[in-house]
């Protein structure tokens, strides 16, 4: 069987959770003799996998219309269901051709979020609030269908491919990156063989539509975390209804977790009997055994990781902190990520006057995050909403206690781990005083976590969705007499794939 897979990033070149879950799933679906042909917006280079082709979307190109009047050029599809406004708009003259330019300014989504170390620029999630600038959104409208004869004969019409330049990371052009990725998924779609398509979280939802539509494939839409969980009230109405869309399209819905699901139903409006849940895992790593050297700050140090958003939590780890302080004198405070209340995060600090007891180490991956382990008493993660969260998985492989809140879905999954409600500031930091407190209970949580972890695997959720992967292809091949194509019959699109393996390319399109 071969997957069609559409991702926005892949190890080692991450922002979250959502590349290790990718890289996960994909090495695992190899080891079960699954072929994946994996799409990312670009290939950055040191992306590895066994078997798995990668298909560097930057490298695709798109064919565009040109015409020598104020028109917009027409090459991806708009959905009926998103609303489009119209941006800043200019028309001048153009000296070489005395025809008119219309340019057309989209309004930004995302503020970037841009850090510059020397001569070296990289990008990083530090808010997933997305923050739209002036009224209204604008989505690009686009056909993903090839000219016809017609408008190829049209005077003054011409026609050019040309590759989008991804940047693939979540900067300020995000929005009109998906789009044009959605783009590349119609002709990556029309261009390739496979038997199903797999698109990872929102920013690919559109692209595994317009896949699915020029092949015909069944759809499956893996959702990592919704905008829900993101922004909670204050939701992006744009990236919402990709989601929606996405959600409805797909022949299945994969979620990570019950809580996920749960927000697909009650706020997408999605069937539960479409959404299958398949949990994250981790991948087997061993660690030294090896005493630790003793951390340089003091022996009780009290760990948070993750980006610095309302969704993980910070604010509620910081007043928590202050009733462990009292309590543990002697106790350091590591926050190991970026993002946009990392300032309100310090400011608090001050004001509590603990500023000398917290230690920011900045966005880490890697060796970096072993280290911040080898130093950990215990890992604290008060998300708001967690659709899964890896990061719990890794500390408590790595010897490290965990407590969570209980709205985070790897709970689900972990039974050998202090659980408490994020917004109860007084049980989370009774929590860390007693892992503090009684090393017997440290002890427990470690050994009892160490052999639990061993039964969530990658591999366990990769056959989840092989069988998940056959359901749907049994589905889409019928027998060939079962649904004739007549001369004169209508060219609607089809599910079934042997009649479309009789169809021209003009009929699918």
């Amino acid at each position: 069987m071969k997957v069609l897979m559409f991702g926005w990033e892949f190890p080692p070149h991450i922002s979250g959770g959502l590349g290790t879950a990718c890289a996960g799933l994909t090495r695992a679906l190899e080891n079960e003799n699954i072929e994946v042909l994996f799409v990312v917006p670009k290939l950055h280079g040191g992306e590895q996998a066994k078997r798995t082709r990668f298909i560097n979307a930057s490298a695709i190109p798109i064919t565009y219309r040109e015409t020598n009047k104020a028109k917009q050029h027409q090459t991806c599809p708009s959905p009926p269901s998103v609303q489009v406004h119209a941006g800043t708009i200019s028309k001048a003259p153009s000296a070489e051709t005395k025809t008119t330019r219309t340019t057309i300014e989209v309004p930004s989504y995302l503020d970037p979020y841009t850090l510059t170390t020397g001569s070296e620029e990289r990008f990083e999630i530090q808010s997933w609030n997305y923050t739209i600038k002036g009224q209204g959104a604008v989505w690009p409208q686009h056909n993903n269908s090839e000219p016809s004869q017609a408008e190829k004969a049209e005077p003054g019409v011409t026609s050019r491919k040309k590759p989008h330049a991804f940047s693939g990371t979540y900067g300020v052009n995000l929005i009109e990156e998906v789009a044009h990725y959605a783009e590349v998924g119609a002709e990556i779609g029309r261009a390739n063989q496979f038997d199903v398509i797999h698109a990872h979280d929102w920013m690919t939802y559109r692209a595994g539509i317009a896949a699915s539509k020029v092949s015909g494939k069944p759809l499956v839409v893996h959702v990592h975390a919704t905008e829900i969980d993101r922004s909670g009230a204050s939701v992006n109405t744009l990236v919402f209804e990709i989601e929606k869309e996405g959600m409805m399209k797909a022949d299945k819905v994969v979620a990570v977790s019950q809580w996920t699901k749960k927000i697909a139903v009650e706020h997408y409006g999605i069937d539960e009997r479409k959404i299958e849940v398949v949990h994250n895992g981790i991948s087997p790593k061993q660690y030294s055994t090896a005493p630790n050297m003793a951390p340089p700050i003091g022996s009780r140090i009290v760990t948070f990781l993750g980006r610095i958003t309302h969704q993980k939590g910070p604010m509620y780890f910081v007043e928590a902190a202050k009733k462990v302080h009292d309590s543990f004198p002697d106790a350091h405070f590591v926050v190991a990520g970026s993002g946009d209340l990392l300032p309100k995060m310090i400011e608090r600090i001050a004001q509590l006057k603990l500023s000398h007891k917290f230690h920011f180490t900045g966005f880490l991956k890697g060796e970096d995050i072993d280290r911040v382990w080898s130093m950990s008493t215990v890992y604290v993660m008060p998300s708001v909403s967690e659709p899964f969260g890896i990061a719990p998985l890794e500390a408590i492989q790595a010897g490290v206690p965990v407590i969570l809140s209980k709205q985070a879905g790897v709970g689900e999954v972990m039974s050998h781990a202090i659980k408490v409600d994020f917004w109860d500031t007084d049980a989370l930091a009774e929590a860390m005083c007693s892992v503090l407190r009684f090393k017997s209970l440290a002890d427990t949580l470690k050994e009892n976590g160490a052999e639990e972890v061993k039964m969530i695997t990658w591999d366990k959720a990769a056959r989840k969705l092989i069988s998940l992967y056959h359901k749907l292809t049994s589905k889409h091949e019928k027998p060939e007499n079962d649904h004739p194509v007549l001369s004169g019959s209508s060219t609607t699109q089809t599910s079934n794939t042997s009649v479309l393996r009789h169809r021209s390319k003009s009929q699918l399109l």
